[in-house]
């Protein structure tokens, strides 16, 4: 194995010093690139505006470290990008439909403490990353959870059902809800764990009314703490 050439190869060490500077220059220009976007965090940023990221760096990315990419031809793309963005989110300002053909629909995954039940394809999360999002906001179980959305922006909103309303739910801490079951053991209240249907159950193999699914959590009740 050639450690040289995988570390060093042909690198002019007269030319380090202008690709720390050519860096800091196209890491500048990202910076406010992003700033003019008005976003403040990633988890804001829809998938077209990470398609604008993407292409940033493309431009961004070869004249950091490679002598033969002037630095202006990539700061010519990036006024064009940030114009097209403008003209973009000026047209979707205009065009609901537009709005929503570029930055996609909110998507429900939780009604009335169920999961929705949708077409394999129009799923777009893992429901172990939808777990965890839930555990974040402190939620036990799906019977504290009335409603929630995935934003376009990726973030989960949550509306929940108030304590009085709280029945029993599957549960998302991770070592009850891997204690699955596929043949229910004793009597008892299960949820599904496809789609969250909670029924009573007694001893046997049982299907979901709601999903037809055969795998099943023990469920809880307990209220939320915030």
């Amino acid at each position: 194995m050639d450690w040289n050439k995988m570390f060093i190869c042909d690198l002019d060490f007269s030319f380090a010093f202008e690709i720390v500077i050519r860096t800091l220059i196209m890491f500048s220009m990202i910076l406010l690139i992003l700033r003019l976007s008005g976003k403040k965090g990633v988890r804001q940023l829809s998938l077209f505006e990470v398609a604008i990221i993407i292409a940033l760096g493309s431009a961004a990315g070869d004249p950091m470290f490679n002598k033969d990419f002037a630095i202006l031809p990539s700061v010519i793309v990036f006024i064009a990008i940030i114009i097209f963005y403008r003209i973009i989110t000026f047209i979707a300002s205009r065009s609901e439909k537009f709005e929503d053909f570029i930055e996609g629909e909110p998507l429900y995954v939780i009604e009335n403490g169920l999961f929705v039940l949708l077409d394999n394809k129009e799923h777009t999360f893992a429901k172990d990353e939808f777990l965890s999002e839930m555990r974040q906001e402190s939620i036990d179980h799906v019977g504290q959870v009335k409603t929630a959305i995935l934003e376009t922006t990726g973030k989960m909103s949550f509306y929940y059902y108030e304590d009085e309303k709280v029945g029993f739910g599957m549960p998302v801490q991770p070592k009850l809800y891997k204690d699955k079951l596929k043949t229910i053991s004793s009597d008892g209240i299960y949820s599904c764990t496809y789609c969250a249907h909670t029924e009573k159950l007694s001893a046997g193999k049982q299907s979901c009314q709601r999903c037809s699914k055969e795998e099943w959590v023990k469920s809880i009740d307990d209220k939320r703490v915030a």
